[in-house]
Parts: structure tokens; sequence; C-alpha cells
């Protein structure tokens, strides 16, 4: 083949439908020289998955799935590496393969069909087509989480063939169902395992693919968040400010105008399972769901939702349903579906390919229908799959008396398929670093540890009015972990820490501000001396008030901020800080009459503080052009006990120099006065700096908020730890400050600043020194995920499937029968 001829190739435009167009993709492979589906895949490179590790973009048994199908558009990323690979693979000069993908993208655009705009949309609804920020940056958000969730679930991109309704329709259809509803209101029912967030994610994924901007932005929610009494509305808002950075006001206008369109998956989940009574906080979203209308007020608003099938027949016995909604059942999984997935699974040629004819053999065999209800959803397939990988024989896997009841059956062939899971993961996911492989027993010693704390989260749930966001029964979010180590043993230890590091912190600096001696605090106190005491034993009471807390919060901006960006922030906010700083450095001057330092030092020092101060904030605060800002009410309002620290911080800070300076009553209270209102201030400045959401930022990794707790905490403590060194330094030589300042600020930082981070190393190291959790717990949910044990799903870790966190929390499990 000649240069010039391969200068052309051959393109989509032509392709009328699904199946031309995967014609045209096999084309494409055919003029590049037929490459095999190993050198595609070295050339197709390789993509981020759920947890942040790298995966193959063009899987071998992918690739030679996708270009047998027919009846479906393969997503948008395949193509994308698909034919990229195929031009690299004959050297097709790079410079004009963007333009060549180009042609591919707008091709496959224009086949897959968008949903249809309701009738009757006028102008009001063109509208609504115009630029908005918030919708662009709402789309971005839910199409990266949903891509990394689905990821994490299939691990990779064979998805089982779910179908729905009554013409057998598959996920590539339910787009384009949702889309004809009128109105748009969908409850989808199905077993557990059935594949139910499986068709929310693809739900959301095809609602968005088309470019241009969406009438309604779908946003699948864990139903299990909603509290019972929360109007749906506002807590919808919260949603997207919580797990999508909207600013609030943004996320209010959004929910008012119907922008929104909310995909509440897992409605089962709200309630125990079994239920005591009557699912009532399932009915109780319903209720708020049967409220909500759409723009007009006059008609049902759009919504979906999605339900185990024995829960929802309980809501139904109960009266309880969503109005106006279109119900679909997902079906079992048909013998020739499972073939079909094996056979994808499994291809010609690879080496578990001849298991495909053991577990057809089962399917068809006296107890074909005890095994077929064990693996008729995708859940319990793919557990299958995953233990003969690992090296299990699946004829002893689907082993079942034919002449016992199937129902019966097919229970023991679960419980084998689940208690074979977790050695199988960990024996497909060796660990690669940090030390020694994972051992299956260590494994699930600590999984059954994670999945009774979620039991226990449930129960708490059940009992409290308003849970702090993220204690559901299937959430494991890091700053919520450390009840693992023990309730009130966690607590005390974390007091009396915290106590500590209080009382350290105030010994320094009494230590380094040297206005009074042991020798001074005998009988017959000075008034000064007393008021010195009491700051500080007011402060120690504050930080130990803190810790005894319930459930600290370890919240704060999600930072994603280019390094310039900060640095601009930090240098505007020190040239901010310098003048004010320098203000208050000659107010001290005046107060203190001069006779402890001069206006060299009033200038120096105070420029020195303020620049420190503006630095810090700014440094902080970057990266937040254009977002919602945290009022002052607000900040006032969200952390009044932590403000009143700072003030009493400030009070003592401003109290040594004065009472160095045998200030009189009037100065003295002036002085303390001032300082306290200073430190509020700067409190406030402090925590809406570090508050909300920068602009520039994408969705966190699950530890990111605890890991910002810390840093958070130790920018409180040294910033302060350098207004004390400047008072240090009036009746300290440099290094005695210096030291002084450094525990102080540092104590100060973990005791005030990062009080859910403290609480829950110390609830971890508990833990761990029990056996209940690894060390390296973090390191352990990462490989976990890995391992397609766990998943990520927005900020939070999940199980992989609700059925195998319930099956660990079930006690062990006779197999000696069965083996």
């Amino acid at each position: 083949m000649t240069d010039a001829e391969r200068s052309r190739p051959p393109g989509p435009e032509e392709a009328g439908d699904a199946a031309e167009f995967v014609e045209a993709l096999a084309g494409l492979r055919q003029w590049a020289g037929d490459p095999s589906l190993s050198r595609l895949r070295a050339l197709g490179g390789q993509v981020a998955a759920s947890d942040g590790t790298m995966v193959d973009a063009l899987p071998k048994s992918t690739t030679s799935h996708v270009l047998r199908q027919s009846d479906r558009l393969p997503r948008w990323e395949f193509v994308r590496a698909f034919v990229t690979a195929c031009l690299r693979s004959c050297d097709h000069p790079a410079e004009l393969i963007p333009g060549e993908l180009e042609r591919w993208r707008a091709a496959r655009t224009s086949l897959a069909a968008p949903a249809a705009p309701p009738p009757g949309a006028g102008e009001e609804e063109t509208a609504r087509h115009d630029p908005d920020p918030a919708i662009e940056l709402l789309v971005r958000r839910v199409v990266r989480e949903e891509d990394r969730a689905r990821k994490g679930l299939l691990g990779g991109y064979d998805i089982a063939p779910v179908s729905f309704g009554q013409d057998g329709d598959d996920l590539q259809a339910i787009g384009r169902f949702f889309g004809a509803l009128r109105p748009q209101r969908l409850m989808v029912v199905g077993e557990s395992g059935a594949g139910k967030t499986v068709l929310a994610i693809e739900l959301v994924l095809q609602l968005l693919e088309p470019p241009g901007r969406p009438r309604l932005v779908p946003v699948r929610l864990n139903a299990a968040r909603w509290t019972l009494g929360s109007p749906f509305e506002a807590w919808l808002a919260d949603q997207l400010v919580q797990d999508y950075g909207l600013p609030s006001r943004d996320a209010r206008r959004l929910v008012r105008d119907r922008r929104v369109l909310p995909v509440m998956d897992g409605l089962d989940e709200l309630d125990p399972d079994p239920s005591p009574g009557a699912p009532r906080r399932a009915i109780g979203l319903l209720e708020e769901l049967n409220r909500y209308s759409d723009l007009s007020g006059r008609r049902p608003g759009a919504v979906v939702v999605t339900c185990r099938a024995d829960r929802h027949a309980e809501l139904r016995d109960a009266g309880a349903g969503l109005g106006n909604a279109a119900l679909i059942h997902l079906h079992d999984l048909t013998n020739d579906q499972i073939a079909a997935y094996l056979r994808a699974r499994w291809p010609d040629g690879h080496p578990r390919a001849v298991h495909r004819d053991t577990i057809r053999a089962a399917l068809s065999g006296p107890a074909g229908k005890a095994v077929h209800a064990a693996l008729a959803t995708p859940w319990r397939l793919l557990l299958t799959v995953t233990a003969v990988e690992s090296g299990s024989d699946p004829a002893e896997l689907l082993r079942a008396d034919p002449d016992a009841d199937p129902h019966d059956g097919a229970e023991r062939i679960a419980r084998r398929l689940l208690e074979a899971y977790v050695p199988a993961a960990t024996r497909l996911a060796p660990r690669a670093a940090h030390g020694t492989p994972y051992q299956p027993d260590q494994v699930r010693a600590w999984l059954v540890h994670l999945a009774a704390h979620l039991r226990w989260q449930a129960a708490r749930t059940s009992g409290t009015e308003r849970p702090p966001p993220g204690l559901t029964a299937i959430d494991l979010v890091p700053h919520l972990l450390w009840p693992v180590g023990g309730w009130r043993l966690v607590r005390a230890l974390h007091c009396l820490c915290c106590v500590l590091l209080a009382i350290t912190a105030m010994l320094a600096f009494w230590t380094g501000s040297a206005v009074d001696g042991p020798g001074d605090l005998g009988p017959g106190l000075h008034p000064e001396q007393m008021l010195t005491l009491a700051l500080m034993a007011s402060w120690v009471g504050i930080a130990t008030g803190l810790s005894l807390s319930s459930w600290p919060s370890a919240a704060g901006g999600r930072a994603n901020v280019p390094s310039r960006r900060r640095l601009a922030g930090a240098l505007l906010g020190a040239m901010a800080g310098v003048p004010v700083g320098v203000l208050g450095g000659l107010a001290g001057l005046a107060m203190t009459g001069g006779r402890i330092f001069g206006p060299g030092f009033a200038v120096v020092a105070g420029g020195t503080g303020g620049l420190t101060l503006g630095a810090v904030i700014g440094l902080t605060a970057a990266g937040r052009v254009g977002a919602e800002r945290m009022t002052v009410s607000e900040a006032v309002r969200a952390e009044p006990v932590t403000l009143l620290g700072f003030g009493l911080c400030g009070a003592l800070t401003g109290l040594a120099p004065l009472r160095l300076a045998h200030a009189g009553p009037v100065e003295l209270v002036a002085g303390v006065s001032a300082a306290f209102v200073l430190a509020v201030a700067l409190g406030i400045a402090f925590r809406i700096a570090t508050g909300g959401w920068s602009m520039d930022a994408e969705l966190a990794h699950p530890r990111e908020a605890l890991h910002r707790n810390p840093t958070i905490g130790l920018a409180f403590g040294l910033t302060g730890g350098v207004a004390a060194f400047l008072v240090f330094v009036m009746n300290q030589d440099v290094l005695e400050s210096l030291v002084c300042a450094l525990i102080g600020g540092v104590s100060f930082g973990l005791a005030f600043g990062a009080v859910a981070w403290t609480r829950t190393m110390i609830g971890l190291a508990v833990a761990a020194t029990r056996g209940l959790l690894p060390l390296r717990l973090w390191t352990f949910l990462d490989w976990a995920c890995e391992a397609r044990l766990l998943r990520v799903s927005g900020a939070t870790y999940q199980f992989r499937h609700r059925e195998l966190q319930d099956f660990l929390t079930s006690g062990p499990q006779d197999l000696r029968d069965e083996r």
C-alpha cells in the first residue's frame, strides 16, 4: 500500500446505523494492514481506572467483542482508542490523526439519538440552552464521576447483556426509552445484582453523551443519604454542593429551574433489611418525590428511582409508590445471554475458554434450574468468572443436587461463589508494593470488620435524627471510620491527647512570653496574672470540648489549583497583609507607650506578621475565582466555638506585651479586646479561605478532605506561632523564642485545627493494635478497589456489591457438606 493510498483512510460518513458504523471500524482495521489484537492493545494506550490505576484502553476480549456486535454503537472512548491504534499501526502521519478522530466523532454523534425534548417546549425551553457555566461544570463532573463508577463496577468495558421491558431492550436503549416517557418518571426494579446501578450509570452517560447543553442534567444520587423529614429540593441542592462542588446559589437555582434530573439509586438501602415494619424512610422519600413537580407546578417532575424487587413489593403492599412513573423490571439473564458473555470474556484461544463448555453443561444438566437461578444476574456471573479465572473448578462451584429444590440449590451455589470471591480477587490482584502480598484470610478478616462497621453505621443512623453526611449503611467515609477502634475508648483517648496538646501549647506560650516565672504563681495573684490564667484555662477547656464532639468534620475546599495561581494568591495576600500588620504594630506601640519596643520594631514585627498571615490566607484561598464565597455570618454560624478559641489565643498574645509594659487598666482592656476581635476576624478569614470548593477543582479522592484537615490545622497553628514568636522575642532570645513558638504552634494546630484527623488517626491506630484493620489502611483500601472488592463512589468507598457486604456479616457459613 502506497503512502498516497494511506493518506485517505476510510471513514464512517456513509454509516446509517450502528451495524454499519461497526463495519466501518472493521474496514479501517483492514485498511491499516489488519493489525493483530495484541498490537492494537499496545498502540491503544492506557486509561485511568476508578482507583487511579492504569488499564489497557483496548483489551483483546473487548475489541473482539465490539467488532462482532452489530446492534449497539460502541462507546466513544473505545472508538477513539481503536481509530488511533489503527492509524498508528500503519504509520499514518501523527498530525493528521486528530482530524480523522473528528470525522469518527461527528459520525458517531449523528447516530447517537439524543433524548427528544418534551412536547410544547417553547421560548422558555429554548432559552435554557444559553451558555450556563454551572451547567457545564456539573455536566463535566457528572460524566467524570459516572465513568469512574462504571469502570469500578465492571473492571473494564464488558457488560453482561442486561435487558428490561416487554420487548427485552438492552442497556443501549435505556436513553431512548427514557427520552420517550411522558412524564419522564421511571421506577427500575430488579433482583439483587440484576444490574440496577449499571443501568442507572448507563442512563446518565447516554443522556449526557450527545454534544451540546442538555435540557436536564442527570445526576445519580445515593438514596441512602436522604434523611427522613428533609425537604427533597433542599436536600437535592445540598447534594450538588457536597458531591459536585456547585456553589450553593447555583445549586438552588438549577433545582428551582428543574435543570437537574435526580436519579435516586438504591431506594431499598434506606431502611434496614429485613425491615422490622413498613420501610418508613423509603415511604417518606417516595412521598417527597410524589410532591416534586415540574417547573409549571402542574405536572410531576422528572425523576428516576432504582429499587430491589423484594423491597418494591413491600412498598407496594404498604400502598407506596412513585406516582405517574413507568415501571420496568430487569430480566434475568438467559442461558444464551450467559453464553454470549462468556464468549466475549473468554474468546477462542483464551486460557479459560475451555471452561465455557463446563458452565454450559452445568446450565443444561440435571440441576440446570438451580445453576441458572444462581447465575441469572450480572453480579453472580461476575463472581463465577472471577473464581474460575483465579483457578477454581467451575464444575465444583456450580455443583448442585438435581433432586433438591432448585431454590435451595441456587442458594448453596451463591454462598459458594461468595465464599470464593475474596480469595479469588486477592490472588488475581497481588499486592505489588509496600511489603508482602496480602493473604486471603487477612483480607477477609479486615473486610468483615469494615462490613460490621457499616452495619453499626446503619443502626446508628436509624436512631439519629440528623446523622453526619456519609453515615449510611453502605458508605465508608475515611474520617468516620474511627469507631472501628471502639466508640468510647477512641473518644477517651482523643480527649486525653487533646488535653495534653492544649496544655503543651499553653505552657509553650507561658514559657515563651516569660511574663511570669514559676515562683510568681503563689498566693495573692495579681489581676493580670489571674486574667492570663483564666484565658489559658478557657482555651484548654474549649480544645477539650472540641475533642469530645461526636463527629468531628473533615471539610474544606478540594484543591487542584495550579502552583502558579497558589503563588500569585500568596503574593497578593502578603502585599495586602504588610500594611495592615504595620498599622497593627504601630497601634501596639501606642498602647504600650514605647516602653518595651520602639518604632522600628513595631514596623518590622508588624509587617512580618501581616506578611505571614496574608500569605497563608492568600495561599489557601487561591483558585476561588468565580466560586461562591462563604459569608461572614455563615462562617460564624459554622464554627462559633472555634472562633471563640481563636479570639482567646489572640487575647493572650496581646496581653503579654501589655503586661510587660505595665499598661494601665484602660489600655489593658482596650488592647486585649482589640487582639480578641482581630484574632476572631483572622479565624473568619481562614474559614472563608479554606471552606467550600474551588472552581478549578475536580472530583476528589475520598481521603482528600481528611488529608487537608491537618494541613489546615498546621496552617492555623504555625501562623499563630509567627505572631507568638514576635511577642516572645521582646523578652527572650531568638532561639528560645523560636522553639517555644514552634512547639506551641504545632500543638495548637493539632489540638484545635485538625480535630477530625487526630480522632481518625487515634481510632485507626487502636483498630490496628487490636487486629481489626491493617496499619496501612489507606494502602489496603486502594488495593481493595484495584482488586474489585471495594469501589470508589464519589467521596466514599463502598463494597463492590451489597450482597458481598451482607454476606461478610452473616457469620461463617458451614460448607462442609458442599465440599
